[in-house]
């Protein structure tokens, strides 16, 4: 989101009051937090009780210290050592605008959730008006020159101990985002979370984490993978929140595997969601299903197999005559595939076909998934927390999403991942310079096709039926919208992007009938002010970018480092 400015001659007369302002808003927030916001004690969690803040006017208080300590590293006893590296005054002017538009969303929700403006208790205005003199006084602070953060080398225990900070923030804080099951309540802790990443971003602060990351990767990874496997300890049992988490490692790993072909090889497929639909049919007419329609029942590894490797030679038999073709070309054949695929899942019922799919009723009746004596389907209690089916499917997936991000890594940094990243840049130079160009983009599709297989076996266990339906061109759509909102060729930013697509619409179910109209306006939003995606991947940030010189500079210092 862009920061509005003033023009300079009117931030220059005014520079001294922005301070003095600001101060006294951040007094005033928290004063209100201290008070009653809303009259009706059963909106936003309770904001009702005298000297004893609630949940979000905690969050209000964190907004507000963190401006204190913008404020006193612009002019205070912080500038003298934080002032030279950190850009407060920009860092302030981000926060000042989340901090408003916070305030904004708890006066709204108050305001719907009962009968006007009138609930709206004095504290909750004292706050606004706080936020107000805050968002007012950034303005007027002068920007200023500073050294470059992310340069900064620090002891190696503080950049590890930063890491480990910063993840163990984003265990926590996902697991207080998902407790609240207000939507409105869910929503502003979003814009809290957004407003703490955007001063982060303004002050320099997470590109020196960005640095750090680079540097310290294996401790990055090993982190971000224990914040994954403590996160169902964390939901007291919760089958609703792990069941949003199960769909969105099936949604990710499958948007990994398209990330391929459409990040890495630039092939637009938009019939992808049939290739996680083979892999799924190919587990429910091996299972032990009363409906199934093959009476021969290998063990799970086998069928995991069996499910990718059926998926890959779905995408080698699709990939050979099309990729003739290129373009728009290319994208009108692959979403021909996916309808042919889903009325082909309807015909083959007997009737029209052999008797493979049950047609338009599909496989119910999937038993649960068993290895060995240990049934997926069964409660288990570890360390006094009870983990359900879905926390069990949960780590499944986990090691599934290892397996997917560990091919997709290797193969994006082998002479296969360079050859793809050539074809999509221009095809014609690279089949010059003796890129097998054909032979790659079938590869392309046989890997991507595969991983997704992979991702559709332990879909259909976990669903516990399986139908034409669920493979919708529509499906394809998201699958796609996660790449390009996250980052195409990335794999944090198809991450971010899948968890997004998946996780908003259950969380914001209020917002029903128009989910897929604030789902487009994202995206078109998204590629006006940063067509690059929310991760981007470096040489598509040149890309979208090239008259930035600066950050030419930097992508490439950064770029430098990472060979190192």
């Amino acid at each position: 989101m862009s920061i509005p400015t003033l023009p300079d001659a009117f931030v220059e007369k005014h520079a001294a009051k922005g301070w003095p302002v600001g101060l006294a808003g951040v007094a005033l927030v928290i004063i209100g937090t201290f008070m009653s916001w809303s009259f009706d004690p059963n909106i936003l969690g309770d904001l009702s009780v005298y000297g004893y803040p609630g949940g979000l006017q905690i969050l209000a208080i964190i907004l507000s210290l963190l401006a204190l300590v913008l404020l006193l590293t612009v002019k205070g006893p912080l500038a003298s050592r934080l002032g030279q590296w950190l850009d407060a005054a920009l860092g302030l002017r981000a926060l000042g605008l989340w901090l408003l538009i916070y305030m904004v969303g708890v006066i709204l929700a108050i305001a719907t959730d009962s009968s006007g403006l009138v609930n709206v208790d004095p504290g909750g205005w004292i706050s606004f008006v706080g936020a107000v003199l805050v968002f007012a006084g950034s303005q007027v602070i002068p920007l200023r020159e500073l050294r470059d953060l992310g340069r900064a080398r620090l002891p190696g225990w503080f950049e590890i101990a930063a890491v480990a900070v910063v993840m163990a923030g984003v265990l926590f804080g996902a697991a207080y985002a998902l407790a609240r099951e207000d939507a409105w309540s869910f929503v502003l802790v979003l814009v809290f979370a957004g407003g703490t990443v955007a001063a982060m971003f303004r002050t320099g602060t997470m590109g020196w984490f960005g640095h750090v990351a680079t540097r310290r990767r294996k401790v990055l990874t090993l982190a971000a993978f224990a914040v994954a496997f403590f996160f169902p300890f964390t939901q007291q049992g919760s089958d609703a929140n792990m069941s949003i988490a199960t769909s969105v490692l099936i949604f990710a790993a499958t948007a990994i595997g398209l990330n391929i072909v459409v990040g890495l090889a630039g092939l637009l497929d938009l019939g992808y969601i049939a290739f996680l639909g083979a892999g799924a049919y190919v587990a429910s007419s091996l299972s032990r299903s009363a409906f199934a329609t093959i009476d021969w029942h290998p063990p799970f590894l086998v069928i995991v197999l069996l499910g990718g490797c059926v998926s890959a030679t779905l995408g080698l038999i699709i990939g050979t005559p099309t990729l003739r073709v290129s373009g728009d070309y290319l994208a009108i054949v692959t979403l021909g595939f996916g309808e042919i695929f889903r009325f082909s899942m309807f015909n083959l019922d007997g009737n029209n076909g052999p008797n493979l799919t049950n047609g338009p009723n599909g496989i119910p009746g999937i038993p649960e998934l068993a290895v060995g004596g240990f049934n997926f389907g069964d409660e288990h209690v570890v360390a006094g927390i009870t983990l359900g089916r879905f926390s069990n499917y949960y780590f499944l997936l986990l090691l599934l999403m290892a397996f997917v991000i560990l091919v997709f890594t290797r193969l994006n940094n082998s002479r296969i991942g360079r050859g793809w990243v050539a074809i999509r840049e221009d095809e014609k130079a690279a089949e010059a310079m003796g890129v097998n160009v054909f032979g790659l983009k079938l590869l392309a599709f046989a890997v991507g096709a595969f991983l997704a297989g992979l991702a559709g076996t332990i879909k259909a266990h976990q669903d516990g039926a399986t139908s034409p339906d669920q493979y919708i061109f529509l499906e394809s759509a998201f699958l796609l919208a996660a790449i390009v909102l996250g980052g195409m060729g990335t794999i944090a930013g198809v991450l971010l992007g899948a968890t997004i697509l998946k996780l908003l619409p259950e969380k914001l179910r209020f917002f029903s009938e128009y989910r897929l109209l604030l789902f487009g306006l994202t995206l078109v939003l998204m590629m006006r002010f940063r067509p690059e995606g929310l991760v981007a991947n470096k040489r598509r940030l040149l890309e979208f970018h090239e008259e930035d010189e600066k950050l030419a500079t930097a992508v490439e210092s950064e770029l430098v480092e990472e060979a190192k």
